[in-house]
């Protein structure tokens, strides 16, 4: 009798031990799933962008933000080589997006930027103009009229080689009153009256709202730039500098793109 009563009694203990042991285990498995989560989503990262993706940055960064409670999305936004020659001097960057190729190469041939650089956009030339075209500028090689006060980007700017580009393929030669650092910086002449005419992006007169108006021309389809964006190397949070990349390359990252006058990678 004895025997028969103790032996249910210790199954039962036996049970409860191994119910106990692998309800403790999935328990710390969920834990371990749920940190490793939010490690990978909170935080924050400094993002070196080109001039030309000041506007739309700032969006997707903000966006980006809302899709991933507890980040912060941080921008320094300059001419490619200039935040090329930061980063190469050690400033602290996450992330780096340029509006042309050759920019990032001087990167990744550097061993500055982990794993490889993706291309995200497109971008082309245009004329930027005061409203209403007042000085009838219809083509590239209206820009060489006398008098005529045209600003570009200097040459080591993405927006600077792409001008050389179109002039070579329009057989045009430009002389500017000025070669700027940054696009922003040409459009900014043009906004305020500094200057009749400016090679910029088809975004920035996009972006502009109405503050000068854009002159499309046959050349600017012979330069067209690729924007690529990477991780740079040494990054303090490389798991979400790695997520911000990918969220630009995303769906709702293009629709973005696309809506500010980007094109498809």
């Amino acid at each position: 009798m004895r025997s028969r009563t103790t032996t249910p009694i210790v199954v039962a203990a036996v049970s409860l031990v191994l119910l106990t042991g692998c309800s403790t285990g999935t328990s710390q498995a969920s834990s371990t799933s749920t940190s490793t989560s939010t490690s990978t989503s909170t935080g924050s990262i400094t993002v070196f962008a080109a001039a030309s993706l000041q506007q739309t940055f700032t969006t997707l960064g903000r966006d980006y933000e809302r899709a991933h409670p507890g980040t912060t999305v941080t921008f320094s936004f300059a001419g490619s080589s200039d935040l090329v020659t930061q980063i190469q001097n050690g400033a602290p960057a996450d992330v780096f997006a340029s509006a042309d190729e050759p920019n990032m190469r001087k990167l990744t041939d550097a061993h500055l930027i982990d794993g490889s650089a993706e291309p995200f956009a497109t971008n082309s030339l245009q004329i930027a103009v005061a409203p209403g075209n007042p000085e009838r500028i219809h083509d590239l090689g209206d820009l060489t009229a006398p008098g005529l006060q045209v600003v570009t980007c200097a040459a080591p700017v993405p927006c600077g080689a792409a001008t050389q580009e179109v002039e070579q393929a329009a057989g045009v030669t430009l002389r500017p009153v000025s070669e700027e650092q940054s696009v922003t910086d040409v459009l900014g002449k043009v906004e305020s009256g500094q200057a009749d005419a400016g090679l910029v992006y088809v975004t920035d007169v996009r972006g502009a709202g109405g503050k000068v108006d854009g002159v499309a021309f046959d050349a600017a389809r012979r330069a067209v730039n690729t924007d690529p964006i990477g991780v740079v190397h040494g990054s303090a949070n490389a798991d979400l500098a790695r997520s911000f990349s990918a969220y630009v390359r995303s769906e709702d990252g293009q629709k973005v793109l696309a809506a500010a006058g980007f094109g498809a990678p």
